[in-house]
């Protein structure tokens, strides 16, 4: 079966202003569903509306990040902070019910300024876990999935609590949990034993650089989706890069894996049509 591409709002046409403008273009080069980060700025209902208008689903939005002027980087794993994660998770899930989004990104957070990771780990993990307890409660009353995603200290983030894909594993085994899932980049989920069935979401960015999947890097993706393909991952997989330059031009690897499913622009069968 093919897959699902949904486009990061947060990342894709920043030549465009505007979540709902970028969402629109989104639709006319072909998404069927688009994610964001916590989207500030954008009330619900004018989201919804483009989303209707534009016949796209909103696949994925993220918990909001806290207080960024403090450095912080999510709520979920911070000691302390738990009200202030409660109420953030609560925004985020009354915004997602109004957007029908089914899945949300429950940022983990930073280790705090002025501590080693290693002291601060036990408290952080143990906060973590009973967060998300909270959190897999609360998603549950609106049917939705919680997404945990780990995030490279050596490349993007030195003080980001949840850092390898094997730990967020541990801490969902933990958790117990059936709605709440992984949310890794593309070589961190084929890195794994058995990434599926708990696997919820897949975000793609060419390595080194962050650009599309078809400029120079690492990754062979023709590979990697075929891959997906055949371990059977039904789930979106997010497209958070940093085009180059246009975002439309960016989108050429795109248009060629849809023709090469025997695809219509937007991943519509072509014998459908």
């Amino acid at each position: 079966m093919a897959l699902r591409f949904s486009a990061n709002l947060s990342w894709l046409f920043p030549e465009l202003p505007a979540l709902p403008a970028r969402l629109e273009a989104a639709a006319a080069a072909g998404f069927g569903a688009v994610e964001a980060a916590w989207p500030a700025g954008c009330p619900a209902q004018e989201l919804r509306a483009a989303a209707e208008r534009a016949g796209v689903r909103i696949a994925l939005l993220n918990t909001p990040p806290g207080d960024q002027e403090a450095g912080e980087l999510g709520l979920a794993a911070v000691p302390g902070r738990q009200a202030a994660f409660r109420q953030a998770l609560e925004a985020a899930v009354h915004y997602a019910r109004a957007v029908g989004c089914p899945r949300i990104h429950v940022m983990a957070g930073r280790v705090p300024l002025g501590t080693e990771r290693a002291a601060v780990a036990g408290e952080m993990e143990t906060t973590f876990i009973e967060n998300l307890r909270y959190a897999a409660d609360l998603l549950s009353q609106e049917d939705m999935i919680g997404l945990l995603e780990p995030i490279n200290n050596r490349i993007t983030d030195p003080r980001y609590y949840l850092n390898t894909p094997h730990q967020a594993a541990a801490i969902l085994e933990k958790v117990g949990r059936p709605n709440l899932k992984l949310q890794l980049v593309s070589q961190a989920a084929l890195g794994m034993a058995s990434p599926l069935p708990s696997l919820g979401h897949i975000q793609i960015a060419q390595v080194p650089g962050r650009h599309e999947p078809d400029s120079p890097g690492e990754l062979n993706f023709p590979y990697i989706f075929e891959l997906l393909e055949s371990l059977g991952y039904t789930g979106y997989v997010g497209c958070e890069y940093a085009p180059k330059g246009d975002t439309l031009e960016s989108l050429g690897w795109l248009r060629s894996y849809w023709e090469s499913r025997g695809l219509q622009h937007g991943g519509t069968s072509k014998a459908a049509k």
